[in-house]
């Protein structure tokens, strides 16, 4: 199947968001950009404004989705992302989670459009387990302050995969975890930003805990690619409709694995925290003190994904090392922080 041509992109804004525009417009096709901008921003796509191929639709899709002509995918970016984000807008995120998915699988089914979710590495919660393969089914708090993200996620998991097997779209998922860069706002939250930033300006590196929490880091070109290589992968509905044949008559599905199951995308390496802030300050020359935190609530404490499948079916793995994204996204908040 030949990649979409017409693309729709919810919070393609944000972080991700904005860089799937970049590249889908680079590989040919019509991006429609949709965004309330709560927590993306307009400059992540304004040297696109302009472009032939290249639409903003400022709206919020908890209220509805529409769009005239075909569309050929729908990918569902939309949620606040960062622990600093989702405790600031919990009901947005449920929201979100919850009427933007449902909207937006609405529209794709109409369009026969191939729909791709966002989802997060936070379905597993505080892990058991460890690494996380895609069949662990998690630890989640649903009642901590955390949990609006996490519960928010695997709702519109579950929305998602009814689509797919009541309805026949043509559905993926993938489950992201820790993603870096340029462009990353410098107020977000993340660990690396906040190091980074931190690092530049002579503060102390904050870290909540002890510091000995583990976490896997993906440069940003990596998870891009990977994401656009589940959304270009051929459909496999035969699989999608033996394995929901197998469950409606209380039958074992088979095994086989297919680009409709939801795949971890990440850099399988973990890094504890504390490991980042002391290669942060390296890397930056900065004589920054470390100071220590409280740890947030169900802040999880390992955090490391399997990637068997997205190696199987992808032929996917991360190609840039942590040291070498660290330094273009120094360079990136350098000089951003010199401009003021």
């Amino acid at each position: 199947m030949p990649d979409p041509d017409r693309v729709l992109i919810t919070g393609g804004a944000g972080f991700l968001g904005g860089y799937l525009c970049d590249r889908l417009i680079a590989r040919g096709h019509e991006v429609l950009c949709v965004d309330n901008l709560l927590t993306g921003r307009a400059a992540h796509i304004a040297h696109l404004r302009d472009h032939p191929r290249f639409q903003f639709v400022e709206e919020d899709v908890t209220q509805g989705l529409d769009v005239d002509g075909p569309l050929d995918a729908v990918l569902h970016f939309a949620s606040p992302a960062s622990p600093k984000d989702y405790l600031e807008f919990p009901v947005e995120t449920l929201r979100v989670g919850a009427f933007g998915t449902f909207h937006t699988l609405e529209l794709a089914e109409k369009k026969g459009a191939r729909f791709l979710l966002a989802s997060t590495s936070e379905v597993y919660g505080d892990p058991l387990v460890n690494p996380q393969p895609e069949t662990y089914r998690g630890n989640v708090n649903p009642t901590s302050p955390r949990g609006v993200y996490d519960s928010a996620k695997r709702f519109a998991e579950s929305m998602t995969m009814a689509y797919l097997r009541y309805r026949g779209l043509d559905t993926r998922i993938v489950r992201i975890f820790n993603t870096y860069g340029p462009q990353m706002r410098r107020d977000d939250g993340r660990v690396i930003s906040n190091f980074i930033v931190q690092a530049l300006a002579g503060a102390p590196l904050t870290v909540h805990g002890d510091g000995t929490q583990t976490r896997s880091f993906c440069y940003v070109d990596d998870m891009v690619a990977g994401i656009l290589a589940v959304l270009g992968q051929s459909s496999d509905r035969t699989h999608a409709q033996r394995t929901d044949r197998a469950f409606l008559h209380n039958k074992s599905a088979e095994a086989e694995e297919s680009v409709h199951d939801p795949i971890n995308l990440a850099n399988p390496e973990a890094h504890s925290v504390l490991d980042i802030a002391h290669l942060v300050l390296e890397l930056t020359g900065s004589r920054s003190p470390i100071t220590f935190l409280p740890r947030p609530v169900d802040d999880p404490r390992v955090r490391r994904p399997d990637i068997s499948r997205a190696r199987r079916l992808l032929g996917w793995e991360p190609r840039v090392s942590l040291e070498e994204g660290l330094r273009h996204t120094i360079g990136y908040f350098r000089e951003l922080l010199a401009r003021g």
